[in-house]
């Protein structure tokens, strides 16, 4: 039986032959030449640079690696780069404006909702998608929607709690 090489960075079969995957990260476009495979969380964190963005438990159930894809909240680590290509993402390290932090993670900060840190920037990232899409959202909404969040430390009074208040100061058109 002969070993056959894994694919992954510079490896590629004939099913890989589409090249190159472009998309935009940040806003900045970009072009990896990785198998289109590839984990969206580890072409962010290895090729690009963009650490922010973690690998919990690396089965899609944490949320850590939360990013946004067309303002879509998905797990970057059950998310193959192939998935992305001509899309727009999102990773924490593109939310604030300079030194303006987005009004989420300005609420984040505000109300302490986070101890550990280590699955802030998912919880961030998730909540910004859901005030896309629900703009006033209930106290059911938000917990709908952070549900695929998990934040190991206990914070999630408090994470609710932020969302609310940046969902108020969004819809006063303070922020974005």
């Amino acid at each position: 039986m002969s070993a056959r090489p894994r694919a992954g960075r510079g490896v590629r079969t004939r099913a890989d032959a589409a090249g190159p995957v472009a998309f935009t990260v940040n806003g900045r476009a970009v072009e990896v030449d990785r198998h289109p495979m590839a984990r969206l969380l580890d072409v962010l964190r290895e090729d690009l640079g963009l650490t922010g963005t973690k690998e919990g438990c690396g089965e899609g159930e944490c949320g850590a690696c939360t990013v946004l894809v067309d303002v879509e909240a998905v797990k970057s680590c059950q998310l193959p780069l192939k998935s992305v290509r001509g899309k727009s993402v999102r990773t924490i390290e593109g939310l604030a404006r300079g030194e303006t932090l987005h009004p989420v993670q300005q609420a984040f900060v505000e109300h302490d909702a986070m101890q550990c840190g280590y699955c802030t920037s998912g919880m961030i990232l998730a909540a910004v998608s859901l005030l896309k899409k629900k703009p006033k959202p209930t106290l059911q909404d938000i917990k709908d929607g952070m549900e695929d969040n998990i934040c190991r430390c206990g914070a999630h009074t408090r994470i609710v709690q932020a969302v609310q208040t940046a969902a108020e100061r969004m819809a006063k058109g303070e922020g974005r």
